[in-house]
């Protein structure tokens, strides 16, 4: 309930205002959330731990550094990252929210986030609407207003809302109240009352503007906010934001409870073990060592379990978690940097807008895609026609790679010039006055719901509900049958140069049901004529028993266009006497008055007038898709990956899409449609047949579905589109992508694993809330077979050489503590246990996870099957876990007693002893980066010179920073921490020490060159047969554009027009004429600062006299 122009009355129920805030923190709460966020991650909360046990003396065997330092580092980067991403959401809410728009209230403009419920507000032309808007009244002489839905439902063409009031002073209500539904996400509904003088007038859908529209072609209009902010449908829509994380994410977070598991059984193992010891042995060395007061055998093992777990704790390295996102990052900027990914018409680059998904892209099984804006350019093109049984625009369309000439329409001043056709032979056939050719294109200049604009003298602008009815509309005018203008009771169009007014008589409107459309009119020389047009089984059956012949002749044209893609009407026309036709108006008057069955008596009453008619022939009008929509939709295809199209299209236009990007395919003998609405009715339904190609046409059975090859779900609502998504991701466990570019797709694209926008001409609402964006549906082939599966395969890559050279690194600790009285000492140096996650072992495996590629991106294209590992999460799961972990417990037996046998009473070839532990300590490090560096230098496919550096560096920098730490300078400097005093000029000097590094290193890496050369001979993967092809072949040469094969169609019709119910009534409709006059300004009219979105419009045009220009 709210009352017009009433701030007072309208607060007092604490309405939204029209702020929007998509941030989640501010200057005071960024620092406390984010770490309570940071901490509530197990592995983050687990160090944290660490570091409180590593600060009690008792208990630690380590310096607090060796946990402090890496989990500082940690939080830090996540803060930075985390900090950047919400500074960019405030800035993105600042520039919404500070939008200015005019308000009623004295005259002021306000910013966006000041407007309140209730306010009246003025839009211009080419601004965005504010809020949800209640039409008042608009400057276009029908009380129209027309808006651009891009931002909402990615549709292109321009819609008409119609203003509640028709009088001029409606901008001064100031006493209307009205009431209407609660704030909801329906797009296509609205219901509510306005309060005026005591008069009650309902409110409907075509009186609200939505937020997210765009004022075209209109100068001016008043609304009534009815929704702000979080209320409008636009923010209804755009569902709940939800945290994405990956598979991988999952399976690590699993992982790591298992490692915990594991982590605390070697820990009670050992405990148990000290327990032993020190019972059996310890008192042994109490002379030497004696124990503190109150500390016995069972104190000891406690603490010693405590210990462990800090010597431990590297199974669960913290810097597993920095990597990971240095990865994702890495490979998220090679998506921003893929110029072969760029869009140079609208200078659109792909954007990866989230971080942390990479890897997801290599995994997708289904992915959920909008129609409008998405697989087509929404934009519709008269390409070829069928008139009296002769088939024009052939050579066009079978030629159209070649360079033909266009036809020349100079001599008709009044043709649009944008418009393109090549069949010279058409236009000749007009202008020789063909009788048959003429009617059709009058018919085409009369038989639509267009609404023609004049602005300015001469500047005629199309209005078109459908972009169908503006590419008919279009064609007839540059062929000569230009529509001019219409009143309720009359259209006026140019033929051939002389203007002709006829009198529209009646409109029998299209609905889904009828599927055609029909007009009335009366000639100036008396003849009645009624023009329809439709789809080809409905007119068929309508048509006059001669027309037998022509009909077959047209049929087959119909099919040639069904089987090239294209939308096709039938047109046909019938004379009628004037006797006749008063006794049917009559009848349609009763019709039309009655109450009970109006609906049933209407369509009686259309279908006897529309009966007999005779056939002119057919248009084919294509829905232009994207450039390399059925290349896309074909490989992606072949790699295992099932699309469904989730449309708010009726069948018609879902099955002729379907066709049109390969999705349908001829050898689908036939599409079964699925239309019941209960669980009983769908299951009597699939009993019939279990087709490959299915087509979805209310609710559904998923599994059913699943098993199809293609699904095309038609009539869905936003919401439904979530629906759907949620119901595979939650029935079938696999990786979902969707991708749309309006708002009515933000719910589908926040409820999948990954959400894709489309950026461009038709709004960014889905580019807000997507994940990656780019402008054209064919880059994202590249994005899943390229960038996805190399993501994939490098993460997995990393976690399996990550969570190996870390276990073998910790199980040599676990070895050694049988020899060292289960005390909790360490194997290693202090510094080198510091380092070697982020110092020794980061770069080299950051190197092998940013550019390793098993093949490169021509190869991953040309071989789609290469996808097919990822969706089987074949690359890194439990099993390969476990096999990690017990190639790890064998390198670290190899690693541990090798160089304990070998320097086991071993004497310097000076006859000194060199047994200590700091040479031991030495040697078994050595060998084990050694080991993990050729393990990783294995595991490398594809090798750069940043690869080299990193490795080699590493591998120098060891040697450089041991040799500066075991140095006598250090020592003197830094006593206590710097021990290991001349260890390795002491250890490395020795041949000894060197051949039990090489043995140890053969000893570890044999058997792995050797395991993987017997699967590669027995079990090779697609990855391995691929690569053996690489070896012996050139590198593919990029696929040539190839027109696409003309095709036998076997469909019965490829009848799809996008049109609606109800602009019969519209156009007919007298209650919102009004005569053009001046009004009083009440706001100065200022420059909208979206001035660089101007709407097309037409060239300036001037109309010639009468008979100036000879038929």
């Amino acid at each position: 309930h709210l009352r017009a122009n009433d701030r007072p009355f309208n607060l007092s129920y604490r309405y939204a205002n029209n702020a929007i805030k998509t941030s989640k923190y501010n200057i005071f709460t960024f620092l406390p959330l984010n770490l309570f966020e940071q901490f509530r991650r197990l592995a983050n909360a687990y160090f944290l731990f660490l570091f409180c046990l590593q600060l009690i003396p008792q208990v630690s065997s380590l310096s607090w550094f060796t946990t402090a330092v890496p989990l500082i580092l940690v939080l830090g980067i996540t803060a930075v990252k985390d900090a950047n991403d919400d500074i960019n959401r405030h800035r993105t809410d600042k520039q919404v929210n500070n939008r200015r728009v005019d308000v009623l209230v004295d005259g002021q403009n306000e910013k966006w986030m000041n407007v309140q419920v209730g306010d009246i507000i003025k839009l211009e032309n080419n601004q965005f609407v504010t809020a949800d808007l209640l039409l008042l009244s608009s400057s276009e002489p029908l009380n129209l207003v027309y808006v651009e839905t891009a931002e909402l439902d990615g549709s292109v063409s321009v819609c008409v809302r119609v203003c509640v009031c028709a009088c001029d002073d409606s901008v001064y209500l100031s006493s209307g109240e009205v009431r209407c539904e609660p704030p909801n996400n329906r797009l296509d509904k609205f219901k509510g009352t306005l309060t005026l003088d005591q008069q009650v007038s309902s409110l409907d859908n075509d009186k609200v503007l939505l937020r997210g529209c765009t004022l075209r072609n209109t100068e001016w209009c008043f609304g009534l906010v009815v929704f702000g902010g979080p209320d409008t449908k636009l923010m209804q829509n755009s569902g709940k934001t939800v945290f994405k994380r990956t598979s991988i994410d999952h399976l690590m977070n699993v992982l790591v409870l298992c490692i915990f598991g594991f982590l605390a059984t070697m820990c009670t193992i050992l405990a148990i073990g000290n327990a032993i010891w020190e019972v059996k042995e310890g008192s042994v060395f109490t002379a030497f060592l004696p124990r503190e007061n109150g500390i016995d055998a069972s104190l000891s093992s406690f603490l010693t379990f405590w210990s462990y777990v800090i010597v431990l704790n590297t199974v669960v390295p913290i810097s597993l978690y920095v990597s990971v996102e240095i990865i994702r990052l890495g490979n998220s900027f090679y998506i921003d940097w893929d110029r072969k990914m760029y869009y140079p018409k609208s200078d659109t680059p792909a954007q990866a807008r989230t971080t942390t998904l990479n890897e997801e892209l290599g995994q997708i099984k289904y992915i959920f895609s909008d129609k409008t804006g998405t697989l087509t350019q929404n934009i519709m093109t008269f390409n070829r026609c069928s008139i009296n049984g002769k088939a024009y625009g052939d050579f066009c369309f079978l030629f159209s790679l070649q360079k033909t000439d266009k036809v020349d329409f100079s001599w008709n001043q009044l043709a649009d010039p944008k418009f393109v056709f090549h069949d010279h032979s058409l236009l000749e056939t007009v202008k020789d006055g063909n009788p048959e050719a003429q009617t059709f294109f009058r018919l085409l200049a009369l038989c639509h719901t267009v609404m023609p604009e004049e602005k300015t003298e001469g500047e005629l602008v199309y209005q078109a509900q459908s972009p169908d009815e503006g590419a008919l509309v279009t064609a007839a005018r540059n062929f000569g049958f230009v529509f001019r203008s219409r009143t309720p009771e009359t259209i006026t169009i140019m033929e051939n140069g002389r203007k002709v007014v006829y009198e529209l008589v009646a409109v029998l409107d299209f609905n889904n049901v009828r599927k055609r459309m029909s007009v009335i009119v009366r000639s100036p020389d008396g003849r009645i004529t009624l023009f329809c047009k439709g789809a080809d089984t409905i007119i068929y059956e309508r048509l006059h028993p001669s027309c037998s012949k022509l009909m077959e002749v047209t049929t087959k044209h119909l099919n040639e266009y069904a089987g090239d893609g294209l939308r096709t009407l039938v047109l046909a026309y019938k004379d009628l006497d004037e006797s006749y036709l008063g006794e049917w108006r009559q009848r349609h008057h009763e019709a039309v008055t009655s109450i009970e069955d109006r609906e049933e008596r209407l369509d009686e009453v259309y279908e006897e007038i529309e009966k007999d008619m005779m056939l002119l022939g057919a248009t084919a009008v294509e829905d232009k898709l994207q450039d390399g929509v059925p290349q896309t939709i074909e490989q992606l295809a072949k790699a295992d990956i099932k699309i469904w199209v989730l449309t708010g299209d009726k069948q018609e236009t879902a099955e002729n899409i379907g066709y049109s990007c390969n999705m349908l395919r001829e050898e689908m003998k036939d599409i079964f449609i699925v239309a019941a609405n209960t669980a009983e009715g769908v299951r009597e339904e699939l009993q019939i047949f279990n087709p490959p190609g299915f087509l979805i046409y209310g609710k559904e059975k998923i599994s059913t579905a699943c098993m199809c090859q293609t699904v095309i779900c038609c009539r869905v609502t936003p919401l439904q589109k979530a629906q759907v998504v949620q119901l595979v991701k939650k029935y079938k466990q696999a990786m979902t992508l969707a991708i749309g570019d309006g708002a009515n797709d933000v719910s589908m694209i926040k409820a999948a694993h990954i959400g894709v926008g489309i950026s461009g001409q038709e709004g960014m609402q889905a580019v807000l809330s997507s994940d990656f964006s780019f402008a054209q549906f064919r880059y994202l082939q590249r994005l899943l077979l390229v960038h996805g599966r190399w993501s994939y395969l490098r993460m997995c890559k990393f976690l399996q050489y990550f969570f190996y050279k870390n276990f073998t690194f910790t199980f040599v600790h676990f070895w050694y503590a049988f020899f060292c009285g289960f005390s909790a000492q360490t194997v290693y140096d202090e510094w080198f246990i510091t380092s070697y996650n982020l110092v020794y072992t980061a770069l080299p495996v950051l190197g092998l996870s940013l550019f390793d590629q098993d093949v490169n991106d021509r190869w991953s294209s040309r071989h789609p099957q290469l996808y097919s590992p990822g969706q089987l999460n074949l690359y890194f799961n439990k099993k390969i876990f476990v096999r990690c972990m017990m190639h790890s417990c064998y390198s670290s037996l190899i690693l541990f007693f090798i160089p304990w046998a070998a320097i086991h009473d071993t004497v310097r070839d000076d006859g000194k002893d060199i047994a200590d532990y700091q040479s031991f300590a030495l040697l078994a490090q050595t060998c084990l980066l050694v080991v993990v560096s050729i393990q990783l230098c294995l595991d490398t496919h594809y090798w750069t010179a940043v690869n080299q550096f990193f490795v080699w560096g590493s591998l120098a920098a060891y040697f450089a920073v041991t040799f500066t730490m075991y140095s006598n300078g250090m020592f003197f400097i830094f006593t206590s921490a710097f021990p290991f005093v001349g260890t390795a000029r002491n250890s490395l000097n020795q041949p000894n020490v060197w051949l039990t590094i090489f043995l140890a290193s053969l000893l570890c890496i044999l058997p792995v060159v050797a395991f993987r050369f017997i699967l590669i001979q027995l079990r090779p993967t697609i990855n391995d047969k691929v690569r053996h092809k690489v070896r012996k072949e050139a590198l593919p040469a990029p696929p040539p554009r190839r027109p696409p094969p003309r095709r036998i169609s076997t469909r019965r019709s490829g009848y799809a027009f996008s049109h609606a119910q109800g602009y019969g009534d519209l156009v007919t409709s007298k209650r919102f004429l009004r005569p053009l006059k001046s009004r009083p300004a009440l706001f100065i009219q200022k420059d909208s600062v979206l001035a660089q979105n101007e709407p097309q419009h037409y060239r300036t045009i001037s109309e010639e006299p009468e008979g100036s220009m000879s038929p």
